[in-house]
């Protein structure tokens, strides 16, 4: 875009330069000298004065000769016949001719041969091999290697007609105009004196050193110097060409336009575009209507593309689209500025860069930060992983890093046939290793986490697309059915983007309840929960082992608690609810009937319930939390609002500790 509006300008000025040569060739037609204004005649006059002024103004349109070295003359019938030899001097008002031979006859008609010539002031002469000047209409007809002769240009052709009283040359047969380094040619060509006008017309050629030009009409204005282009017309400079159907170069202005299906091709760089300008004073350029530029695997379209040259700065406006090897970019307006390397867009964006896409409002870019602003959207396509819902994203494409913040950034995780969605106040994109594809994802404050049969809540987060792991830190909850899980600290794995275990690292804590009303619990060191298709299988605690499960009779009827102690334990689920524990390393155990057992006999220490954090829909992830953390034991969670003090980031990068069935 930047290199073609670079040379779309060379060309116009080299248009210019030819033109002004090529046409003040042909304006030295205009060296024939005006008439003379006519005045109304006044009829308070001395008819004898007036008599000697019309025999003077008879005298002045007659051809007189001045001078003939031979002259034989016939008088008869009111034709007057002379036949000149050697050198011939004639003259008609201000017009001199000269020839080795001449006819005169009809008192003003002139047939002359052999070295003719034609004079009108110092700065134009016409030779030709033979001529037919008719005196009574002034007009002139040269045959055989005419050339119009002016002070640094010549007109070569076969015959030329010239009118004086209108001010028009003419030719029909073809003719080049030349000077020392540019050639004109074409078949017709008209010069219009009065109006400072000149035509040329079927197969123009113009030859420069710097340029060619092909066309099928001209028309020039001498004295505005304004060169208008009325039929197809071909510029042609070095490799570079420019085509159009109409249009106009202003010599004295600097502008120059381009219209009817005009195209720019060099090499590979192409443009179209309903009209070409270019303003010489501002030095810019632009293409308007279904405007388009190719340049290999660079394109850019809009309805306006406009390059200011002295800035290097390119402007395309309305449904703006450009793609180059990496990227693609649409927008309403998209603006480049080649010597900072910057761009930016205004309206509704979208910048692809495979496997990444970036929405927004608006985007800056210089060459390696850019920020997105305005109800931004990120995706990547291969992960399936997008980011929304957020004011403004940060960009670095060295570092291929992402910051999405304000509003409220969520991540949406693309999994089977259901989605993973994530929120916090602020989202983390990067590669650890530039060279990998592998993308990790940090999440902070007020992280909260949606799916179908899973949800969960802290206060940041990390996930790694190496190992699909989730690792929750600061205050996590996990959700699943029934379930909750919480710890110090949470992992959630991820095989073939199905959930396939829950790693609880330090005061692990799972309650179970079926009816909210009874509580099965399992408190330890470390914890692993194991999944399969989206159902809690087994459980496998390492480490001060505890647990609360209260057993029913065939008839589901709750018939007390068993309240265990152990180094390990092994649990197994069927329908998400407890089916059978296996205990290890000296158990000890205690049954407690329903109608004997205590709230402290029913709840282990650390005990919570906690379904008022719980995100039960998509929507409950953009709730402001509440100041105060609520613990009930209600079905349904309120739609409330959490407030997490704890924004701690120290145990971001907490291995996973292998624990063995």
């Amino acid at each position: 875009m930047i290199y073609t509006s670079k040379y779309i300008k060379f060309l116009f000025v080299t248009i210019g330069m030819f033109v002004l040569l090529a046409m003040n060739s042909i304006s030295s037609f205009s060296q024939v000298p005006p008439p003379k204004p006519k005045v109304k005649p006044n009829l308070n006059v001395n008819l004898e004065e007036k008599e000697g002024e019309v025999k003077d103004t008879l005298e002045k349109d007659l051809v007189i000769i001045d001078h003939a070295d031979i002259a034989i003359g016939i008088i008869g019938e009111g034709r007057q016949l002379f036949k000149e030899v050697r050198q011939v001097e004639m003259r008609q008002g201000e017009t001199y001719m000269y020839c080795d031979s001449a006819f005169l006859y009809d008192n003003n008609n002139v047939r002359a041969w052999g070295n003719v010539i034609i004079q009108q002031g110092d700065s134009m002469n016409i030779f030709s091999d033979s001529l037919f000047y008719n005196g009574f209409e002034k007009k002139a007809d040269f045959y055989g290697e005419v050339v119009l002769e002016s002070t640094e240009q010549k007109l070569f052709t076969d015959r030329l007609n010239y009118d004086l009283t209108t001010k028009i040359a003419s030719y029909f047969e073809g003719a080049t105009l030349t000077n020392d380094t540019t050639h004109l040619t074409s078949k017709i060509g008209y010069y219009y004196v009065g109006d400072n006008m000149a035509f040329f017309k079927d197969s123009v050629v113009v030859v420069d050193p710097q340029f060619e030009l092909k066309s099928d009409t001209l028309k020039f204005d001498t004295k505005e110097k304004i060169t208008y282009f009325l039929g197809p017309t071909l510029i042609s400079q070095n490799e570079g060409k420019i085509y159009c159907e109409d249009g106009f170069y202003d010599i004295k202005n600097k502008k120059a336009e381009f219209e009817k299906k005009a195209q720019y091709q060099k090499g590979e760089e192409k443009a179209w575009a309903d009209l070409m300008t270019y303003d010489g004073n501002k030095k810019e350029t632009t293409l308007t209507g279904k405007a388009r530029f190719i340049d290999g695997p660079k394109q850019a379209k809009a309805d306006v593309i406009r390059y200011e040259e002295g800035k290097e700065i390119t402007n395309l406006e309305g449904n703006a689209f450009y793609k180059d090897e990496n990227q693609e970019i649409r927008s309403e307006k998209i603006r480049y500025d080649k010597k900072n390397e910057e761009y930016s867009t205004k309206g509704r964006s979208r910048m692809s860069d495979p496997p990444q896409i970036l929405v927004a409002d608006r985007i800056d870019f210089d060459g390696n930060v850019g920020i997105a602003v305005g109800n931004v959207i990120w995706r990547d396509t291969t992960q399936d992983v997008s980011i929304s819902h957020c004011d403004s994203v940060t960009y670095l494409k060295d570092e291929d890093f992402l910051k999405a913040m304000g509003g409220r950034p969520l991540m949406t995780i693309q999994m089977d046939e259901d989605s993973l969605f994530l929120a916090s106040d602020t989202l983390i994109s990067f590669k650890p290793n530039p060279e990998d594809s592998v993308r990790t994802l940090l999440a902070y404050p007020d992280v909260r986490l949606f799916k179908s049969d899973l949800q969960a809540v802290c206060d940041s987060l990390v996930y790694s697309e190496m190992d699909s792991i989730f690792k929750f830190y600061d205050d996590p909850i996990i959700w699943s059915d029934t379930s909750q899980f919480s710890a110090d600290t949470i992992h959630i794995q991820l095989v073939e983007k199905k959930v396939n275990r829950i790693y609880l690292f330090r005061n692990s804590f799972m309650i179970n309840s079926p009816d909210e009303v009874y509580f099965n619990q399992i408190k330890g060191k470390n914890n692993i929960v194991f999944f399969e298709n989206d159902e809690v299988r087994r459980m496998k605690v390492n480490g001060n082992a505890e647990s609360i499960y209260f057993a029913v009779d065939d008839d589901e009827k709750y018939i007390g608690s068993n309240k265990t102690v152990a180094s390990s334990m092994l649990l197994y689920f069927g329908n998400n609810q407890v089916d059978n524990i296996k205990f290890y390393t000296q158990p000890k155990a205690k049954f407690t009937p329903m109608e004997k057992a205590t709230d402290e006999e029913q709840k282990l220490d650390g005990f919570n319930w906690d379904t008022s954090r719980r995100p039960m829909t998509l929507e409950d992830l953009f709730f402001e939390p509440n100041k105060s953390k609520t613990k009930i034991q209600t079905a349904l969670p309120p739609k409330g609002k959490l407030n997490l003090d704890s924004r701690s980031e120290e145990n971001l990068n907490l291995n996973i500790k292998t624990i063995k069935q």
